[in-house]
């Protein structure tokens, strides 16, 4: 349900800008990614200090805040007026933001270590599922009632999401107190694997860009391998939202199989599986390769951040956790910001096929720094 609120006004959200006064289309454009990156940019601020509170009074009252603080402002941007307002609620949004990272902290210390991975694969599984439907069910309530009444809907939605996250969500876990609380540098001078953990935040900013640079230009490389004809719209509707059905499928048999034959080595899969799939998809011919290309990447998506998630937990001590996933969360609306802004320069110094390149180029970088990070995790979980 978070999921779905979260994605559910995504689709029609510069639409919606476009109807709060006359704009030109660089005016539209800029308007709107700005408005789109401006959650992500204060959520990367505001995270450690969430994960810091977290710490010391648990990842349930995280969630409740989260869920609650989101329901009311998304709400609100239903009665904007101007695309100030819109974009200073976009910022607040992003402060109330930690819902799925305090979810997966939550289920990280409430899970025996040895079966983190297939509970985060399945919890990850609904946030997808979320993800997946809502730009769907949001478009349809946008056509039927118009798209004030979508952000009301979502709002009901994230009250909902608090109500069951207050009566039906519980936690085993004692608060400290604030002069138990440590700090970020005594927290990391305390793991003992700092150097995986460092790599795996740096990790989720670099699988995090590469999913993300060519959001900005699906729909745009769809039109142009259909020739500027048929349903265009439709089939960027269905292209985007094919690898989250194949995630959706892949995340809870992949967790489980990290938890067996080891997690890091699901993830250096994952990335290899990604960097060989994003390079044919330079090279597409018709809607159909494309679309299956894209279905095969909704499978290394479920290799590589659940596996990052798992990761940490396993090398996380549960006192630390909710910091640990914070910090995790900043680096993963970084790479959120970063994507789009990287894929759209990219886009127009060397067209659409060099996005699919650079991310390829990227995720290979990735690997190895993944490849260093967890040198050695396999002797270090034997003993």
């Amino acid at each position: 349900m978070a999921g779905i609120a979260f994605s559910l006004v995504m689709p029609f959200l510069s639409l919606y800008i476009d109807t709060l006064g006359k704009f030109s289309t660089s005016q539209l454009n800029f308007y709107s990614g700005l408005t789109y990156a401006s959650t992500f940019l204060v959520t990367a601020i505001i995270s450690p200090f969430w994960g810091r509170l977290a710490d010391r009074k648990g990842r349930k009252i995280m969630i409740l805040r989260a869920s609650l603080g989101m329901a009311f402002v998304i709400g609100l941007m239903g009665f904007v007026t101007n695309v100030y307002q819109l974009i200073i609620l976009r910022l607040i949004q992003g402060v109330f933001s930690g819902y799925i990272s305090n979810a997966n902290a939550l289920v990280a210390t409430e899970t025996p270590k040895d079966q983190s991975g297939k509970a985060l694969g399945i919890l990850t599984t609904g946030s997808v599922s979320g993800t997946l439907f809502g730009p769907f069910v949001g478009g349809v309530i946008a056509a039927i009632f118009g798209y004030r009444i979508t952000f009301l809907i979502t709002g009901i939605i994230l009250i909902l999401v608090f109500l069951l996250s207050a009566f039906f969500v519980h936690e085993t876990y004692t608060p400290l107190n604030t002069e138990d609380v440590k700090n970020s540098r005594e927290i990391f001078r305390e793991l003992k694997n700092t150097k995986l953990v460092i790599g795996m935040l740096v990790a989720t900013f670099l699988i995090q860009l590469g999913n993300f640079s060519i959001s900005p230009i699906i729909s745009l490389y769809v039109r142009e391998i259909m020739h500027n004809n048929g349903p265009i719209t439709i089939a960027s509707g269905i292209v985007a939202s094919i690898p989250g059905i194949a995630t959706l499928l892949a995340a809870p048999r992949l967790g489980t199989m990290g938890d067996k034959i080891g997690t890091e080595r699901i993830l250096k899969l994952g990335m290899l599986f990604a960097i060989a799939i994003f390079i044919p998809m330079a090279f597409v011919a018709n809607i159909w390769q494309f679309g299956s290309l894209r279905f095969l990447i909704g499978v290394s998506n479920a290799a590589m951040l659940p596996a990052v998630q798992t990761l940490l937990a396993k090398n996380t001590p549960a006192s630390a956790t909710g910091r640990i996933f914070s910090y995790n969360q900043s680096f993963q609306a970084l790479g959120s910001v970063a994507g789009p802004l990287i894929g759209s320069s990219i886009s127009g110094v060397w067209d659409y096929n060099g996005v699919f390149i650079s991310t390829a180029f990227i995720l290979f970088l990735g690997f190895f720094w993944v490849s260093f990070a967890t040198k050695n995790t396999l002797q270090l979980r034997n003993k």
